[in-house]
């Protein structure tokens, strides 16, 4: 089966001001991209519908989610900008793109579940993996991922899930929302010291937390996983993996100082791939976190689908 591929419109809306990197143009250039390459003509388009509230509160407090939904509907009714803190801001938009992020992450793990698709890709934003259970920083609203972890455990049934978070920044709202949860591992790899300079000591022995400093390249990543991620997840058995799809970690991000190349992107895919095909049936559902650089971003995207969709 294809590999199932969501990019909800409303998240191209959701704009933080002018020359904030977490943009627009980030969605445009992978879609170009994929239009270019020939790639878009072998995945498998869904249409997305938003997250009920409910789904959200899976990963979230009530309070939060009540919180953050007042201040982004007042957004919307304003028809202004907000600022939730420095480098976090909302639109008129910001509301509804959120809620189809999440709702993709749980419409793609739906339909991995039921066989609709081997795998999913949702390229949405705003990203997820810095939101804790009540409070939204680092771009992120809603925790995108845990959301359809959770669900997948509590709604669909699963024992075990697996996330993989290969972002530059540490997943701080991902560890903060499953930490001590021993239905989920989660192994992770970020630059440190690095925004949210949080990480280095993890919240819960179901973590596997990976340190990185600066300038540090794709063969010494690769090791590390082979080392440490890989024993962690054989030991594990996942029955579905999650994937925090970062790619700010490319040399050519701003946003840090880390030294991999699509090569390292496809060698990492692969390698969660075929975990997956172990213990969890092929299941995978990967979600766009980081990317900054629009060039990198989009090859690194489409190395990492075509692996997914072995191709």
């Amino acid at each position: 089966m294809p590999t199932a591929y969501f990019n909800p419109p409303e998240c191209r809306r959701h704009e933080m001001g002018e020359g904030h990197p977490e943009c627009p143009e980030r969605l445009a250039a992978i879609d170009d991209w994929l239009i270019a390459s020939g790639l878009s003509q072998a995945l498998a388009y869904v249409s997305t519908r938003p997250a009920e509230l409910q789904d959200v509160e899976l990963a979230h407090t009530h309070g939060y989610v009540a919180e953050i939904g007042e201040l982004l509907r007042g957004c919307a009714d304003s028809g202004g900008r907000c600022a939730v803190d420095p480098d976090t801001w909302a639109n008129a938009h910001t509301w509804s793109a959120a809620l189809h992020a999440a709702g993709a992450a749980v419409q793609a793990t739906d339909l991995v579940l039921d066989g609709g698709a081997d795998n999913a890709f949702c390229a949405v934003r705003p990203p997820g993996h810095h939101a804790t259970r009540d409070q939204s920083m680092g771009f992120c609203f809603f925790n995108n991922v845990a959301i359809a972890a959770r669900h997948a455990l509590d709604r669909r049934g699963l024992e075990r899930v697996a996330i993989v978070d290969f972002d530059v920044h540490h997943g701080n709202g991902t560890e903060d929302i499953i930490a001590g949860d021993e239905r989920v591992l989660m192994v992770s790899l970020f630059q440190h010291p690095l925004y949210p300079y949080s990480g280095a000591l993890p919240k819960g022995e179901n973590m596997v937390n990976v340190p990185l400093p600066p300038y540090t390249r794709g063969g010494e990543v690769r090791e590390i996983i082979e080392a440490m991620w890989l024993p962690a997840l054989e030991r594990f058995r996942p029955q579905m993996i999650f994937v925090s799809a970062g790619f700010d970690a490319h040399r050519d991000d701003d946003l840090g100082q880390l030294g991999l190349v699509e090569a390292d992107y496809e060698w990492i895919t692969l390698k969660v791939k075929a975990v997956a095909e172990r213990h969890a049936q092929g299941r995978i559902v990967s979600v766009l976190e980081g990317g900054y650089n629009l060039h990198a971003l989009s090859r690194s995207v489409a190395v990492h689908l075509r692996a997914l969709a072995d191709l």
